[in-house]
């Protein structure tokens, strides 16, 4: 018998040769192990409050995702077995009602499917013509909407934040230099010069250095009482370095800094770049979302005037990780300073697959892209804006609880204005920076540090949707019992 009759007699899977396919032999068998690892993510997010906020894996389990690379195949059921031991347990903590650290979102189980849906559809989102690329186009135009952009903006995801600023610096770059820098690239003093507060987040510094003009030539300006940027001080930054013969490119506010949630006075930033002729940018990160919420929605105006704005719909929007995005106001400026027209192999048709009149790598970096946007279509369209800018409210009224709570006790202190969601606050006398990691081993809140005037703050950034009174209870008795600890101990 030849080699190509045994073929046709024997599934390939559970012969000698090596299989033709990776999908299963047996798809009923699979589908019940599936159902199995969704059931075991249900009840995983469905009893949350019941496990530590965070703990440290074993060295026995670290140890087990150190083994040798696997050459032979292994089962579905030992993998998931380990995965629920070893790793499941021992994550980050963000999606637990006590986490108060840094600001990251609590994902829901909607986002959750979603995810899998997409996984499924393994759909590559760089181009070419396929429905896909219209559910991003389709969020484009809802975030254009909302934030009062023009029909005709360009929106697009990305990672997060950080890569959406450095692509915004970019698209503001080719603004001030031209495109033919993408050609000829930055050389000799190239006299352009860019603003941002000195609460901004530090990947905008990184995206001055990334996009080739440096540190040097961001100015980071002081800022005010309530931690935003101060406008005096800006416009004499301004004018300084035109009497020095540079030419301001770029001015970044900052709606809800990483440190105290300061949004910036976007209308007056606004101001300042149509007078000089620079590009406004704001890095919405934490905040830009807020404008969902009636609370927080009159803080944010003037970010419809913004030239880019960058966002992320898993901090506040409470997607899964990732999903950062870019909405920029000139869509042909944003397509200038990305696309690429000479790869042949990227070569767009008047019909078929290659068709589609929208290419996503013509807009950012990647060609490679997952379907990051089905999450978030999937999210707005399931618990809708209402419900969403509701958490957010939420957020900042326990944000407001806290401070009520830390000014009522004698033993704390506030460091910060609390004008988001995010409460800087010490316990007087004590090493602030070991309470909060003796939180985190203790396992029921989780706050982070930062520094506020040179001391240690505890931060606790409220964003989870879970996250309730008694998450807020536990935090300030948590604090007090560790802090009378320290002192009293002394």
């Amino acid at each position: 018998m030849s080699r190509t009759d045994n073929a046709t007699n024997l599934d390939p899977r559970t012969s000698l040769d090596p299989p033709t396919s990776l999908d299963p032999a047996d798809w009923d068998e699979l589908r019940a192990q599936g159902h199995r690892m969704l059931d075991d993510m249900f009840d995983n997010l469905a009893t949350l409050g019941e496990r530590p906020v965070w703990q440290a894996p074993s060295p026995a389990q670290r140890a087990r995702c150190r083994a040798p690379l696997p050459r032979a195949p292994g089962s579905l059921e030992a993998a998931h077995a380990q995965f629920m031991a070893d790793v499941a347990p021992f994550g980050s903590g963000n999606r637990h009602s006590g986490f108060m650290g840094w600001v990251q979102g609590g994902g829901t189980a909607v986002g959750m499917l979603a995810e899998m849906l997409a996984g499924g559809l393994d759909a590559n989102l760089g181009g070419r013509d396929h429905m896909p690329i219209e559910v991003e186009r389709q969020i484009g135009a809802w975030m254009a909407e909302l934030f009062g952009f023009p029909t005709d903006a360009s929106g697009i995801f990305l990672t997060g934040t950080s890569m959406a600023n450095f692509c915004a610096v970019l698209i503001a770059r080719d603004r001030a230099l031209g495109t033919e820098v993408r050609h000829t690239g930055i050389h000799g003093d190239v006299r352009v010069v860019a603003y941002a507060s000195r609460g901004v987040h530090s990947c905008i510094v990184r995206a001055m250095d990334m996009n080739g003009l440096g540190w040097d030539r961001l100015r980071l300006v002081e800022t005010d009482a309530d931690n935003r940027i101060s406008l005096p001080a800006l416009e004499a930054a301004i004018a300084a370095d035109r009497a020095a013969g540079l030419k301001p490119f770029l001015i970044v506010g900052t709606a809800g800094s990483v440190d105290t949630g300061a949004i910036d006075d976007l209308s007056g930033l606004a101001d300042i770049a149509a007078r000089e002729g620079c590009a406004f940018h704001v890095d919405g990160a934490l905040g830009a979302l807020g404008v969902l919420s009636p609370k927080v929605a009159p803080r944010l105006a003037g970010i419809e005037r913004a030239d880019t704005l960058a966002l992320d719909f898993h901090k506040l929007g409470q997607v899964p990780y990732d999903a950062g995005f870019l909405l920029a106001r000139d869509a042909a400026a944003h397509k200038r300073t990305f696309t690429y027209s000479e790869a042949a192999y990227l070569r767009h048709a008047e019909r078929g697959l290659a068709g589609g009149e929208w290419w996503p790598c013509d807009y950012g970096p990647d060609l490679s892209r997952g379907f990051r946007a089905l999450k978030v279509w999937f999210s707005l369209k399931t618990y809708g804006l209402d419900a969403i800018g509701a958490v957010i409210g939420r957020a900042c009224d326990l944000a407001q609880d806290l401070k009520a709570r830390v000014e009522a006790e004698g033993e704390l202190e506030l460091l910060a204005p609390v004008s988001l969601n995010i409460v800087c606050f010490a316990y007087k006398g004590a090493d602030n920076a070991a309470i909060v990691a003796d939180l985190h081993e203790e396992g029921r809140v989780a706050p982070s540090t930062t520094t506020i005037d040179g001391r240690t703050a505890i931060r606790a950034a409220i964003v989870n949707h879970r996250t309730g009174p008694a998450d807020i209870a536990a935090l300030v008795d948590g604090v007090l019992a560790l802090g009378r600890a320290q002192v009293g101990g002394r």
